[in-house]
């Protein structure tokens, strides 16, 4: 899988970044659709369904097919993995940070109870 560019990685966000425009992917990932049953499926108007199915495929997340007189919309599940792959790496890197801290804290604590101080937690605050 070839990596995405900024400008890919943003327009699929973008696009995901809608509550209506992610049921339209979670609909078309269960089953292709025309654009007038996924416009039948929202109290907005057609056009407003069709430019949120435009969002889509510019982020290549949906692709829109004639079939007859029908406009289909299908997932693509490419992009999709992309976007997955997009957000593991920041799980990853996250990982990675988290076990730094981790490990620097761990070092800290043993630091402090090789020079017989006592762990942070355990230190009783006195009042005057």
């Amino acid at each position: 899988m070839k990596p995405l560019r900024e400008e890919e990685i943003d327009a699929i966000f973008h696009a995901l970044a809608d509550a209506t425009r992610r049921d339209i992917v979670a609909r078309v990932i269960e089953r292709e659709q025309s654009v007038s049953g996924l416009a039948a499926s929202y109290a907005m108007s057609f056009a407003a369904v069709q430019k949120h199915i435009a969002v889509l495929e510019r982020a290549s997340l949906v692709v829109k097919s004639q079939r007859g007189r029908e406009r289909i919309v299908r997932a693509e599940p490419a992009a999709i993995a992309r976007a997955r792959a997009v957000l593991e790496h920041y799980e990853t890197l996250w990982r990675h940070r988290a076990a730094a801290i981790d490990a620097i804290l761990a070092e800290e604590s043993e630091e402090s109870e090789r020079q017989g101080e006592p762990h942070a937690r355990h230190r009783r605050h006195h009042r005057p």
